[in-house]
This record gives C-alpha cells, structure tokens and sequence, in this order.
C-alpha cells in the first residue's frame, strides 16, 4: 500500500510540472552518504557504493523529464587530503560508478576536475569513460571528481594566460580586453549551458564551493534526505519548485 500510494503521489507531482520550465543543466551535491552509513551502523564504504547506485536512477529520472547536462560532484579536491585507507576505496566505488554510467552507450561522459591531482589509474579511468562516450548522443553527464570551485577558476584563468602567451599577447594587451566570457571559454564546463538548478541533499545549505562561477545565477533547492535515500518524488520536487520560481537574472 506505501509503494501504490508513493507511486500515486510522485505521478501527482510530475503532473504539476510545467513541461516548459524543465532546467536544461542540473547540478547535484550528492551529500550524506557517511552519515546515511553511519546511522546504520554499516561501514562508510557501505554508504559510498549505496550512493553510487543511486546515480543511475537520478540519470533515468533527467532523462524522464528532459534535462540536458548533469553535473555530479563525486569527489572534492577537500577530500583528496582524506587518509589512503579511506580514499582508495572511495576512488575504486567512483571509477566502477564512472565505468558503468559509460556502459550504459546512453549518457555521455565529461570528467570535471583537476585530473592532474588525481592517482593516475582514476585519471585514465575518467580518460577513457569520456572516450568511449564521446559519440554518444544523450544526457550529457559531468562527473565532478577533484573538482573544487576555486581551483576551476585558477586552472581557467591559468589557461587563458598560456593561449594568450602563444600567440604573443601581452600581459597588458590582454588586461584592456578581458572579460567574463573570457574565462568562461577556459571553464571545466566551456561550452555548455551554466546550471539552471543546483540541489544538494543532507540537508547542508551550502555550496561549498560547487560550481562557483557557473552558478551565478542558478536557483538551489536543499533536500533533507541523504543521498542513498533521495526518491524520485524529492526529484521531482525540486524540479517543481525549479519550475515555479521566477528567473530574472538581475532584473
């Protein structure tokens, strides 16, 4: 009976959804997994994978309603500093986790992250699930791993001087026309739309860090659940109060 009237409720809710409000790039802070083990008396590496199988079903749901790019922050340049007993593991669920998102041949694989600080067996896993993926045309999927905001903008900025410093640009040529775009076309996102809606599970209400310059103008929506328990229905909740919201952009 909870199943039939769950189900009842999350087809009530999608029916709600204006069909021309769907954000077109979502952003996901997949938060809680340690603490959704730990108040199950499992061990962390428990939480990690319920996580990662959680993945697949929020990728099946964006592909329900439309949503283009989804970006998944897996891993944060933070929790790279984590002890190699805690780390290793984590990484081996993320590269299994990245491998069969590009196994399905339906969502395409776009690493979003410092690779260079990665070990390099994750980096050449992340390599070759984008590879593999590169013709595919669906969901575009961001795994964000190593990824921290402040860094992406440093690593863009960083490679906006070195194009400039190869075609013999000044530094001072290069200051009178700098601007936005400028360093939005060296982004670990370039070229895609920015995020229209961020959500974060756990029930933190922050950012932290997340997509920085590209959430300038996004709405949040901060979900009390912890990731290995976010349903369908809080997606499609968050995706209503997306739908809802009144996007001026500053005006």
């Amino acid at each position: 009976m909870r199943d039939l009237l769950y189900g009842f409720y999350a087809r009530r809710v999608a029916s709600s959804i204006d069909p021309q409000q769907i954000p077109r790039h979502v952003g996901v802070i997949l938060d809680g997994n340690r603490r959704w083990a730990k108040a199950s008396g499992a061990p962390k590496t428990r939480g990690w994978r319920a996580g990662a199988d959680k993945v697949a079903e929020l990728l099946g749901w964006c592909d329900e309603v439309g949503v283009e790019v989804v970006t998944l922050w897996l891993l944060s340049t933070d929790n790279l500093n984590r002890p190699a007993s805690e780390l290793t593991p984590l990484l081996r669920i993320i590269e299994s986790l990245v491998d069969d998102i590009a196994a399905t041949g339906s969502w395409r694989v776009h690493p979003v992250g410092a690779l260079d600080l990665l070990p390099d067996e994750t980096a050449r896993s992340l390599k070759d699930a984008a590879a593999r993926t590169a013709d595919v045309d669906g969901l575009h999927v961001n795994v964000a791993v190593g990824y921290g905001g402040r860094r992406e903008i440093a690593d863009a900025v960083r490679s906006l001087l070195q194009e400039h410093a190869s075609k013999g640009t000044s530094i001072e040529d290069l200051a009178a026309v700098l601007d936005v775009e400028h360093i939005a076309e060296h982004l670990y996102t370039k070229g895609q739309p920015d995020p229209d809606l961020v959500i974060r599970t756990s029930g933190e209400q922050r950012l932290s860090g997340f997509l920085l310059w590209q959430s300038a103008h996004s709405e949040f929506y901060f979900c009390e659940a912890f990731w290995p328990d976010f349903r369908k229905v809080d997606f499609l909740r968050a995706i209503r109060s997306y739908a809802a919201r009144g996007r001026r952009f500053g005006e």
